[in-house]
C-alpha cells in the first residue's frame, strides 16, 4: 500500500464495501476497477497481483479502485458464490462514475470482471490468471488483454486457451510464471504498460 492510498466505503447491496483508492499525481485520465482473487482462499484487496495492477494503472494515469468483496476486511455481507460479488463490483463501478473505466481482475476477480463486462461499458479489460475452472466465465469483448502464467497449476494454461479459442482471443503468456506471478510481478506490470501504448 502506498502512503497516499485512501480508504473509501461504497454502499453495496449487502452493506458497505471497503475500497482502497490510489490516485495519480496529475488529473486522472479515467478510473481502473481492480478485483481481487477468491475470498474463501485468502483473496483481499491487498493481494500482490491486485496491488500490482492498481499501481500499474496509476502509473498510466488512472485512479485505481480496489474493493474488498463482501465478507472480506471491512466489507459487509458474506460470500455469495460470485453472484453478489458481481453486484458489489457494479456498485463500485457506479460510484466511480468515470466515462473511461478499465475493468481489471486477478483469478476469481478476473472471472467476476468478465461477468460485469456484459453489463457495463468499459474502456478496456485486463484479466490476469482468469479462473475459468468450476464456473461460467462469459466471452469478453475483442481487445481484452488476457495474461496467464506458463506454469500456473491452479488454473492451467490449457484451460484458459480452451476458453479463449472460440473467441479468437489472444492470451499473453508470461514464461516461468505461476498463478501468483511470484518474482514475475514486474513482467506483468511491463506487459500491461506495453499493451497500453
Amino acid at each position: 500500500m502506498r502512503a497516499s492510498t485512501r480508504r473509501e466505503f461504497v454502499a453495496g447491496p449487502a452493506g458497505r464495501i471497503e475500497c482502497a483508492v490510489d490516485t495519480p499525481d496529475s488529473p486522472p485520465r479515467g478510473a481502473a476497477l481492480v478485483a481481487h482473487p477468491h475470498p474463501l482462499f485468502g483473496g483481499t484487496l491487498d493481494n500482490k497481483v491486485a496491488q500490482t495492477l492498481a499501481r500499474t494503472f496509476v502509473d498510466l494515469g488512472y485512479e485505481a479502485w480496489r474493493p474488498n468483496f463482501r465478507g472480506v476486511g471491512q466489507s459487509e455481507g458474506s460470500h455469495d458464490q460470485g453472484n453478489g460479488e458481481v453486484e458489489d463490483l457494479l456498485a463500485v463501478y457506479k460510484r466511480i462514475s468515470s466515462d473511461k473505466t478499465v475493468l481489471a481482475g486477478f483469478s476469481f476477480g478476473a472471472a467476476m470482471q468478465a461477468r460485469l463486462a456484459q453489463r457495463v461499458p468499459s474502456e478496456r479489460i485486463v484479466l490476469v490468471g482468469v479462473a475459468v475452472l468450476g464456473r461460467e466465465v462469459p466471452p469478453v469483448p475483442a481487445g481484452t488483454l488476457v495474461v496467464h502464467g506458463e506454469l500456473d497449476t491452479t488454473i492451467p494454461l490449457a484451460a484458459v486457451l480452451e476458453w479463449a479459442r472460440p473467441q479468437n482471443l489472444k492470451v499473453a503468456v508470461v514464461p516461468g510464471a505461476d498463478h501468483f506471478f511470484h518474482r514475475k510481478l514486474h513482467e506483468l506490470r511491463d506487459l500491461v504498460k506495453a499493451n497500453w501504448r
